[in-house]
């Protein structure tokens, strides 16, 4: 066998072939063969086709689409080409915002649809039959039915006299810029609607992203304008009501003031599709805002109020709503690629001094190991203890807090009555005396129980001697007689006739900031919330409850095994002082960590370029083209009950856009298609940035098996260079690294490859059950979430394990 293996992997055999003493006076024996070495070309071969798998991907892939902006319907900015005849936006890099006419607008269709004026028309001359009359005051929620809760509130009602000048009035707010100031004013026509905190908080509801060529684009720094006419969504429950008031003869009774209001005032100016490629009723600008790049060069826009609207506000208030409005827009994609990608990049600077001061505080940690090893451990395994305790009565005071009370108070709370427990009955076992009950029905009334403690604490005071109120005596109140007996126990006492009553047993306190407090009786840790709890839901405090009581039984194991493995504890602190020792004596072996980091960033730099190209290519048919009636049906639905509650109202349904893993969105069509059974069919689906194949399987493999092998090399030239140290005579004069890395690449590189391979096919399979995971949830299969959930639980137990063979 050592004669196949070549002069490179083994030196002349020794012909008694076995290990004498003097072969281990200068460490490990020299006499060895190589190990593992069939994976050597097995590694190379990985490295082979993850270069062929790279090329292949680089032809048809486009990292940009990973990172760049899009817009509402999901087309990427500044491409030539996007999915499913999507609009051109080879030169409209940035991602901007517009007006949401329909969000901005239909709160005013409505006033005027369901406002008196209308309904007179519509039940009296528009509607043929009574069915229709009934649909349509149900819509409006002019009459109770079981689609409303109440009347809209739309801003109140409008009569035949003044819908026109008050539907013309907020309209022009919305389609004049010179009154964008009364837009956002609480003086204006739309105050009490667009001057909210609530519009800024949801700022992005009433705006579209769009791809243009700046961020501020407005129709006056563009040419060729295009007009807008407002019309309700074609799924909307108003549309057919807006267009028989729109469409109405004129010798309907009445009809001219609504009809001609319909007509004029909801039109709106809009760019010219040269910067604005979408339909007419996604290029409203919206008024009174200025956007501007969230960041110098960046391709995103966020906004500011314009210089007018800010000085009608005042700057107090229009620094409140920019920054509410900034929230809620940069929250809008916070978590997406490309910002990410940005920040990194505009914070690389300190990303490499953190680094570099991040690795001379490791050095540091080192050499200093030697002298505080021991002290880190035990005050490690101290702090796990505390841990066990704390999160244990974490949670036992969260299962019993009750709303309105903070969780420091309910903690000192229970902490107080834990102690009392606790004292009262040792004092009560030494004494031998008959306890009396501690229980008590109403309001307290007849507890006759030695709770001499408040809620918080506080000493109480004696009945008969306390000075803040001196009516609270036994010859006024039955509950304090015989005040030999009541001492300074808790009560209640109360009259019949008494008009302000306590709602349960108190005491007068020693503490003069504090003259009275609630009492707890004795052994109730956790009272009865009379004004609800803080988690609301019964079964979750029960889980909370018990889950702390867990918590406690893990720390008091945690305890055992550290007294029953002490020794072994020691010992390996020993080991680490000696380790610091090696440290000190050999610091060139400080370089096999730094060379280690060093390529472990050049590869991991690389494989995310290579990836790149293989994660954008979403096959064109991986997304539905279709149109959808609801979005309930594109979207799904989702129950928001916890994973353990059941039943019918907990059913999930999964949608036709996001029913598999990577997941896109879902937009509305201002185009509807009309169904089969003539519903409009308006929602569409958005593909996702990226997606997961073969290619990427085979590429992600062996980015975990060259991380694995990066780590196993480095432990292992370590592992020797220790072993040479510690086994040689002059400990002192040792430079054992060399020698380390020639036996580790003569002879165990085989092992390397091999033992590494091992642990990244295991961590392979665990984030393959993590993909899977994904799949289960999107097709919101609960079970099939939890069961793989605990098969990659015990997947990482094993990894961890294997890691030390």
């Amino acid at each position: 066998t050592m004669a196949a293996c070549g002069a490179f992997c083994c030196p002349p055999a020794d012909p008694e072939d076995k290990v004498r003493p003097e072969h281990l006076q200068e460490g490990p024996v020299q006499n060895r063969s190589c190990t593992d070495i069939v994976f050597l070309p097995i590694f190379v071969a990985a490295q082979i086709i993850f270069i062929i798998v790279t090329i292949i991907g680089m032809q048809d892939g486009d990292p940009g689409k990973l990172y760049k902006p899009r817009d509402y319907r999901g087309a990427y900015c500044g491409v030539s080409e996007n999915w499913n005849n999507g609009p051109v936006t080879t030169d409209m890099p940035k991602l901007s915002y517009t007006m949401n006419v329909s969000s901005m607008a239909d709160t005013i269709m409505m006033q005027t649809v369901c406002s008196s004026y209308a309904s007179s028309l519509m039940t009296g001359y528009l509607l043929a039959t009574q069915q229709e009359k009934d649909d349509y005051l149900c819509d409006c929620c002019l009459s109770p039915c079981a689609k409303c809760d109440g009347a809209f509130d739309l801003g109140g009602d409008l009569l035949s006299t003044d819908l026109a000048s008050v539907i013309s009035s907020k309209m022009a707010e919305l389609t004049d810029p010179a009154q964008a100031q009364s837009l956002f004013s609480p003086g204006g026509f739309n105050g009490d609607t667009f001057s909210t905190q609530n519009f800024w908080e949801q700022v992005t509801k009433y705006v579209n992203q769009v791809c243009v060529p700046e961020c501020m684009m407005t129709v006056d720094n563009t040419t060729g304008s295009r007009d807008y006419v407002y019309t309700p969504s074609p799924d909307s429950a108003f549309y057919g009501y807006w267009n028989k008031l729109l469409n109405a003869e004129d010798s309907t009774p009445n009809i001219g003031p609504i009809k001609a209001t319909i007509a004029t005032a909801f039109t709106f100016t809009a760019l010219p599709a040269e910067v604005c490629p979408y339909h007419e009723s996604l290029c409203v600008p919206m008024p009174g805002m200025i956007f501007k790049e969230l960041s110098s060069g960046s391709n995103y826009c966020t906004f500011e109020l314009a210089a007018d609207v800010a000085n009608a506000l005042g700057s107090l208030a229009s620094s409140a709503f920019e920054s509410l409005g900034f929230d809620s827009i940069n929250g809008a994609f916070s978590e997406s690629f490309g910002k990410f990608a940005g920040d990194f990049q505009a914070s690389l600077d300190t990303f490499i001094i953190v680094s570099v001061l991040s690795f001379g505080v490791g050095l540091s940690f080192l050499v200093l190991l030697r002298f505080f090893i021991g002290a880190c451990v035990w005050i490690a395994v101290l702090c796990t203890i505390l841990f066990f305790f704390f999160g244990g009565f974490f949670t036992f005071v969260l299962s019993g807090q009750c709303d309105g009370v903070g969780l420091l108070e309910t903690g000192h709370q229970a902490a107080v009555a834990i102690v009392v427990a606790s004292t009262t009955a040792v004092q009560d076992a030494v004494s031998g005396e008959e306890v009396p009950s501690e229980s008590f029905t109403g309001i307290g009334a007849d507890y006759i129980g030695r709770q001499q403690y408040t809620r918080l604490g506080k000493k109480c005071a004696v009945w008969e001697t306390q000075e803040w109120r001196d009516v609270y005596r036994a010859a006024n109140y039955a509950a304090l007689d015989p005040a030999f007996r009541t001492k300074n126990y808790c009560r209640n006492p109360y009259n019949e006739t008494d008009e302000l009553k306590a709602k349960t047993i108190w005491c007068v306190t020693t503490d003069p900031d504090v003259p009275w407090e609630e009492c707890i009786p004795i052994g109730v840790i956790q009272p009865e919330c009379q004004r609800g709890y803080a988690v609301g839901s019964a079964t979750m405090r029960d889980a909370l409850y018990y889950s702390s009581f867990v918590i406690w039984a893990l720390g008091i194991v945690w305890i055992v095994l550290v007294i029953v493995l002490i020794n072994r504890i020691r010992l390996a602190i020993a080991l680490n002082k000696v380790a610091a020792v090696f440290v000190a004596t050999n610091p060139t072996v400080l370089l096999i960590p730094i060379v280690q980091a060093i390529c472990a960033i050049i590869w991991v730099a690389l494989w995310c370029l290579s990836a790149s190209f293989l994660l954008s290519q979403v096959p064109d048919t991986y997304t539905p083209k279709a149109a959808y009636a609801t979005f309930s049906e594109a979207f799904g639905t989702v129950s928001g009950c916890a994973f353990w509650e059941t039943g019918p109202e907990c059913t999930e349904i999964a949608g036709q856009c996001t029913n598999k893993w990577p997941t896109g969105t879902v937009w509305k069509d201002n185009n509807c298609e009309v169904g089969p059974n003539g519903e409009q069919m308006c929602w569409r689906c958005a593909p996702p940035r990226y997606v997961f194949d073969v290619r990427f399987a085979v590429s992600f493999f062996v980015y975990l098996w060259n991380n694995a092998f990066n780590i196993a090399l480095g432990q292992m030239l370590i592992a020797m260079c220790v072993s040479l140290w510690f086994f040689s005579r002059d400990k002192t004069s040792t430079f054992v690294v060399k020698r380390g890395i020639k036996t580790i690449l003569r002879y165990h590189i085989g092992t390397v490859a091999f033992g590494s391979f091992i642990v990244a096919v295991v961590q392979f399979i665990r984030y393959l059950m993590k993909y899977f995971e994904k799949q289960a949830q999107a097709q919101k299969n609960r079970v099939m979430v939890l069961v793989l959930k605990a098969v990659q639980c015990c997947i990482w137990c094993f990894e961890k394990c294997i890691k030390f063979l």
